[in-house]
Formats: structure tokens, sequence, C-alpha cells
């Protein structure tokens, strides 16, 4: 640490962020010198051994225009025994990971440690043992200022950092970043609650809610690592772009293992050519399907009516029917897996044939016993009262044979329901049917009856509200044994099948018991613009909260009407008149409208970017359909013919509720254009 200079206290900081990169850049040299030959036994072991060095490297990777510390804490006394770094009186630099210097002294603490917790968690009313907290200002990745807070001084007022304002209102131009600067002390909360537990955390736009849950990931992996690192982390997105976008966060804190899918992805054991109609897809989803499912998957077992009869030599050992049958029904009434039964099924008899053995004076042992189980008689009694069942062919049946369905349906499904998630046109085999993302869902459920699908030890699941039930079930089974982190917004749920509530949606999950956190402070959305885009809560999600931004714009919103002849031209003024503004610019429209404003666009020399590419300084415009737009954030945001989007729903709830995510993608600016008359709820007042 470079010596204290009170005249010049932004240059002392400097230094220190000056030898802090050279001090990582010298932990980064370390590993990479590292010579491994003579360490490991065999190719294998140097293989995983090489592995794991390059991820080391990977992660100690200096990011030129991240800051390497964003915050400094002065605290009065030594932290206690738990806070082991700390000493009384010293400075602790808080950052994205641990730096230490050649001699192990830390230069900067990793954010996720203990002793970092005051730096989002103390206030006046609660110093936390701080006398000074420190946040800094960078441009680029140099330090250009800092901003202090004397927490035990009651002669200094609170006030509105300018600093973390502007951080949090700072231009959005590639993926999304990092919070780790500006976590907000009811975030922290969250961020730092433990693995044991399942949290939901339900947030409206612009709470931060998406990146609490990956820091929440970030922290988990420091706090538990070693049992992290054993049974996996999964973060589940609502499609590829969205993942596109958030998949530097978690690299940029340093973590690189973390898996990232849709809901599509994890159930993929079949390609999926088609899609359903809504009441077909409602129903598939439902969550009585799986006892549809299970009924099918059981119906294939059939109770023994022949002895089996076990030849040995010469001798042969006979097992009578009912002693058979007894053993299924055992089997069939412990509610084990269909597959793990049916291996077990071969042991339990051949331990009936070694009972009858040794009752006959003979002293067989376990290598009998597997012989006895590999019998071809015992095999092919196996094979008639338990046969295999392919996933893929049995929810093909169901979906194709009437008979069959209203077997398994009976009691659960109305008449009305089976006909609609039956096939017009039965496919004849796996690879040639037309199968629905619902269907692939349903071959999932059937796959875990027959075997237990593998637990990860957390999971993340973000843009939960437009999971349908059985989809619920899916990703439930993937931390089954582990605990989830469920983030969503009840009133942005668009699809047929969106989540009524949190409670029942966890139920599904298999986390009844999960703790349900509210997000209601805004910080990305300005407060005129949230403002505008709650008028249409009471028609969308009765009851729920509205969010209270943080952040006030003026003139955030802009509210045009257009001549229909002049749409087009007037939304390309729009875009023109954000591009002039720093920062990534989202022109969202209606599904149907996308290929119209692509050709303008186009026509007009603007270039423009898909969804999920990667904007850059030079290409800042990204043309977005309003049924991709969730989960997403631009600077400045055009929204083109609000009835459009409305309209291009199933119905008028879902409707709005697409409308009101793309009112909300927003950090700095929303100008909505549009020739038809605005929904009722947000046309101005008479």
């Amino acid at each position: 640490m470079s010596p204290h200079d009170p005249e010049d206290p932004l240059g002392r900081e400097r230094a220190h962020l000056t030898e802090s990169r050279a001090a990582l850049r010298a932990m980064r040299e370390d590993v990479e010198n590292l010579d491994i030959k003579d360490v490991t036994a065999n190719w294998v072991n140097a293989a995983v051994l090489q592995r794991q060095i390059d991820d080391r490297i990977k992660a100690l990777a200096d990011l030129a225009h991240t800051p390497l510390f964003f915050g400094r804490l002065d605290y009065l006394h030594a932290p206690g025994a738990e806070l082991a770094e700390g000493a009384g009186g010293e400075q602790f630099y808080i950052g994205r990971r641990h730096v230490h210097d050649a001699g192990g002294d830390t230069m900067v603490i990793d954010w996720r440690a203990p002793v970092s917790q005051p730096f989002y968690r103390a206030s006046k009313k609660d110093p936390m043992d701080i006398g000074l907290r420190r946040r800094f200002g960078y441009t680029g990745g140099d330090l250009t200022a800092y901003e202090d807070e004397h927490l035990s001084d009651p002669a200094e007022t609170a006030a509105t950092s300018k600093l973390l304002q502007a951080e949090i209102e700072r231009p959005r131009v590639g993926p999304m970043r990092d919070i780790v600067a500006t976590i907000q002390p009811e975030q922290d909360e969250i961020v730092r609650s433990g693995l044991g537990g399942s949290v939901c955390v339900q947030g409206g736009p612009g709470t931060g809610k998406t990146a609490v849950g990956l820091h929440r990931v970030a922290y988990l992996l420091y706090a538990h690592r070693e049992r992290l690192a054993r049974t996996g982390t999964l973060v589940i997105g609502p499609n590829a772009s969205f993942l596109h976008y958030i998949e530097q966060v978690l690299p940029a804190l340093g973590e690189l293992e973390v898996k990232q899918a849709t809901v599509d992805d994890l159930v993929a054991h079949v390609e999926v050519k088609g899609a359903d109609e809504a009441p077909a897809a409602i129903v598939k989803g439902d969550a009585r399907m799986a006892e549809v499912l299970r009924r099918a998957v059981r119906s294939h077992v059939t109770p023994p009516t022949e002895p089996l009869v076990v030849v040995r030599g010469s001798r042969r050992w006979r097992v009578p029917a009912y002693e058979l049958a007894e053993i299924v029904q055992e089997l069939r009434e412990r509610d084990i897996r269909y597959g793990a039964a049916r291996d077990a099924l071969p042991q339990r008899i051949a331990h009936t044939v070694l009972v009858r053995m040794e009752q006959a004076g003979e002293a067989p042992d376990d290598r009998v016993q597997d012989a006895v189980a590999r019998n071809s008689a015992v095999k092919a009694l196996v094979k008639a009262v338990w046969p295999p069942i392919d996933p893929a062919k049995l929810v093909l049946r169901l979906l194709s044979d009437p008979e069959f369905l209203a077997v398994h349906a009976e009691g659960v499904l109305s008449a009305e329901e089976q006909k609609a998630i039956l096939w017009a046109r039965p496919a004849r085999s796996v690879k040639g049917a037309k199968w629905s993302a619902a269907d692939a869902v349903l071959i999932d459920e059937a796959s875990d009856l027959v075997a237990r699908t593998h637990s990860l030890g957390h999971v993340v699941v973000d843009e939960a509200q437009d999971l349908s039930p059985m989809q619920y079930r899916a990703v439930g089974r993937r931390c089954s044994t582990g605990s989830a982190t469920v983030l969503g917004d009840l009133a942005q749920g668009t699809t047929p099948w969106a989540t009524a509530s949190w409670a029942e949606a966890l139920r599904h999950l298999g986390k009844a018991d999960a703790v349900v956190e509210e997000l209601t402070a805004g910080f990305r959305v300005p407060r005129e613009v949230i403002a505008y885009a709650s008028r249409l809560l009471p028609s969308i999600s009765p009851g729920l909260a509205p969010v209270e931004s943080v952040r006030e714009t003026p003139g955030s919103l802009a509210v045009r009407a257009s001549d229909p002849a002049a749409l087009d031209a007037d939304v390309l003024a729009a875009c023109r008149e954000a591009l002039g503004h720093e920062g990534s610019i989202g022109l969202i429209a209606a599904d149907a409208r996308v290929p119209a404003l692509a050709g303008a666009l186009t026509a007009a020399g603007l270039a423009f970017l898909d969804p999920g590419e990667e904007t850059t300084a030079e290409s800042r415009l990204t043309l977005v359909p309003a049924s991709l737009a969730k989960g997403l954030e631009y600077d400045y945001v055009v929204l083109d013919e609000p009835a459009a989007v409305v309209d291009g729903e199933p119905d008028e709830r879902t409707g709005l509720r697409r409308l009101y995510v793309a009112l909300t993608r927003a950090v700095s600016g929303l100008t909505v254009v549009h020739a038809s008359p605005l929904p009722e709820r947000l046309a101005p007042a008479a």
C-alpha cells in the first residue's frame, strides 16, 4: 500500500489501484508458470490439473475497463474473530475478487467476504463499526473520483450517493453488467442468504432481480465452493437471447463453471418440430399430466401367472406364481422409479431361489445369486412382467391412441381436455413425430418416472412466471436434493399458463417452503416511465404493488401521436433522436410489425442488430420483437404502436402484460410512437 498523502488522496488511491493490478498480474503469472510435469502420475491427472490451471488463469484475468475495486471501508475497531482479515483502523478495498501481493498481504477483498458486508449494509442508524465508507468513480478503467460517507459522524447528514446514482445510470453498451458496486441492502440480504434454503424473488421492472439472482450464485460459489464444485450450479433463462445478454456477469466476478440453459435445453430428448395451439399447451402443461403419465408407466407391469423354473446343473428350482406376484406387488408398493424396480426384480427373484438352495443344504454365495439373476428364464420373466419403457414411445402412444389415453386419464382429464391434446394425425414413429415444446416436457417427466434425473446443488430460474406447472416440475427435478433461486414478476407473465401465484409455482417446483421476498424499489427504470407503465397493473395483476423508482429523470418519457401513413417515418425519427444520446437503443415493436420496420430501417441506412447480438460503440440500435423483450434493457427505448403489441396476443390481458414488459425496458428514456388509439389505461385524460 502506498504511503498516506493527505494532500493527494486521489493520487494515493490511484497508486493503490496500480499496485493492485500489478499484484493481480503477478498472481496470474505465478499460475501460468506452474510446471506440472513432475506432479502428475498419468496423462489423465495431467489433463485434469491443466484444466484447473487454465480455469484459474481465466479467473485471474484483469479486465481493463472493469474496476478492480470500487469501494473502501475504514473500520473503527478490529472486526470480530470471524472476520480474521481485519485489524483496528485498517482499510479494506472492496472489489470483484481477492488480490494479494507477493508477501501474501491482502490488497483487495472479495466483495463476498464477511468483512465486505458493511459496504452494502452499513448506515447512519447502524454503522456496523465503519468510520468511513468510500465509493470510487471510474471512467473506463481509470479511477477518476471518490466520495466519502462518515457513518459514525452525527454531524454529517445522510445523502444520496452521486457516484452510486451515476453507476446505476451509466449507459449500457454490450451485455449485461454486474451490479456488485451498487447492491442495495435489501438486495444484499437475498444475495447472502444460505445455500440450504430456496428463495423466490418477486420483483417488478428495474428492481434488479436478475442481477440479484446471478450475484447470489457468485456468493454461494464463494461460501460453499467445495460442495457446489461437486454438485454443480445452473442458471435457467427464458431464451437464448436472454442467456447471451447475461452470460458475462459471472465471468466478470471470476466464476466460470456455472452452466446456462433454457427449459427447452433441459428437456431436449426429442427434436421439437411443431407447436401446440393454446388449449392443447395449457392441458399438456397442467400438473395433472404427471398423474396420467405415472399411471401409463405403471400400467406396463403385469403380475406373473406362471411359475418360474430355474435350471442349475442337474437341479431345478421352482418359484410358484403367487410368490412371484408377491415380489412384484411389494416392489410396486415401494413406489420407486420404474427402472430401479426393474433392476431390483431379478435380484429379488434370485434371492428367493437362494433361500430354496439353502433349505436344500447348499451354501450359495453372492456370485451364485448374480448368476441366477442373469439366468435366461429369470431374464425372460422380468421382460414379460416388467418390460423396458422408452419414455418418448410412451408419450407418443398417449397422444396418438385415444383408448390408451382415456384409460389413464380417467378421472383426471375431461373428455374435452383429452381431445385437445390428441394428435389429429398420429405419428408413426418417435423420429417422425412433430413434437412440441410441451411434448418434450412430458417426455422428460416420463423419463424421470423410469430413471431419476440428476440433481444439482443450486439452480437459478429467471422469468419463472412464464413456466407451466409441468415445466416447474422439470426444473424442480434438477434441484431435488439442492436449492433454488426463483426470479420473476407476476405482472410480466405472458404465456397462456402464466403463474397465478408464487405459492402454487413453488409447490410444483417441489420447494413449497421457499421464502418469498419482494423487491419494490426500482433502480433501473426512471420514475416517470415506471409510473406510466404501472397504470396497467390493475388490469394485468390486481393487488401487486407498483415499483417505486428511486430515479427521477425529467423528460424521460415522451408519447407521440402519428398519422398511420407517417408512422414508420416518425418511428425512424425517434430512433435517430435516441441515437443522439450515448448508450444502447432498443426499437421494440409487435412481432408482426418487425419485417416492415426492418425494411424501413434498411432503406433509411440505419444499421440495426437482432436481440442477443452484442452492441458496440459503432452499432447501438437493436430491433426487438415484443415477444423477445423480456429481461433485456436499453438506455433508450422507442416503442412502436402499443395497440399492435396488445393485439398480437391471444387475449387482452396477455397483450397488456406484453405491453407492460415493452414499456419497462428503458434505463434513461422511453419514446412511445402510435397511430392507433392507446389502450384505455394509457390514454391521456380527456
